[in-house]
């Protein structure tokens, strides 16, 4: 029968921080631990520190806050699982598995060493939380034109690489002047809010959404040929024309220009970037509310 899992909340407190202050010194799992501010690499690094001590088959970390599963090993019968935190600060959940159940000592020494895994682990959160405010643009919560610019290099190197496709798709927002105008910036502002969540609701799984600057947003889509794209592009149009605005007395229809490109070869960032913009301003030119190939 499967062992069930152990729960243990590690919280910080000085008689707890101070009991564990020989395991420490016999480890030498600290001082690792300082070399990282990355999850994975801080699991890897504590779970190698501690196989000669406590060995396991399988490790298995998951961090919900950052949508994170990272499994090592083979999974075996017998696990323990302990929640981590520190003050009342979620930092993920750790589990070990092995073939035979884990002795009371094993477990007790097992504790004392989380401790050390604590603040590199609450040190890698606030970097991470960090990285995610330096991507995200605050009106929208899409990514923004830095992470865009990142990515995209990312991503195309990584095509050309495996030999797949790349698209993009530039999104404008139709007479956003005339809403900031009319309607006031607040209203613009709820406005590009209400598109970005269409359009992300609008797209598949794996494509990204970034706001590009002002009214204008792009959707990166790896491995996707100009076809499928199109229909994405199309999706996007019609779910942002079907949907209304409501602000105050007022209800407001909203429609974008959309213009799409694919990954050619020597392409370079901007090659890719000016198709789909000429593109876009051709579906401009065209009427709006429409899309356009580059």
């Amino acid at each position: 029968m499967k062992e069930k899992a152990a729960e243990l909340a590690i919280v910080s407190n000085k008689s707890f921080e101070a009991s564990t202050a020989v395991n420490l010194h016999h480890y030498d799992i600290s001082s690792a631990l300082q070399t990282s501010l990355e999850f994975i690499e801080l699991i890897t690094i504590f779970c190698n520190k501690i196989q000669a001590t406590i060995p396991h088959n399988s490790a298995e970390y998951t961090n919900s806050e950052f949508d994170l599963t990272f499994t090592r090993g083979v999974i075996a019968r017998h696990s323990c699982t302990y929640a981590l935190k520190v003050e009342d600060q979620q930092l993920g959940e750790l589990k070990l598995t092995r073939s035979q159940r884990f002795s009371k000592d094993e477990l007790r020494m097992l504790e004392s060493l989380l401790c050390c895994l604590i603040y590199p682990l609450k040190n890698a959160t606030l970097f991470q939380q960090a990285l995610q405010m330096a991507y995200t643009d605050p009106l929208t919560k899409t990514h923004n034109r830095t992470a865009f610019n990142d990515t995209l290099m990312r991503e195309m190197k990584r095509a050309n690489r495996c030999r797949q496709n790349l698209s993009i798709i530039f999104v404008d927002v139709d007479h956003f002047k005339s809403i900031n105008d009319q309607y006031g910036h607040n209203c613009g502002d709820l406005a590009l809010a209400s598109v970005a969540s269409w359009v992300k609701d609008s797209v598949r799984a794996s494509d990204i959404v970034f706001r590009f600057g002002g009214e204008e947003f792009v959707v990166l889509l790896a491995d996707t040929h100009m076809d499928d794209a199109n229909i994405i592009a199309e999706r996007i149009r019609t779910d942002i024309e079907s949907h209304t605005l409501a602000y105050g007395m007022d209800v407001l229809n909203i429609t974008a220009s959309l213009g799409v490109s694919t990954l050619q070869e020597h392409d370079t960032v901007d090659d890719i970037i000016k198709r789909a913009d000429t593109a876009m301003y051709q579906a401009k030119k065209l009427g709006r509310n429409r899309v356009c190939l580059g």
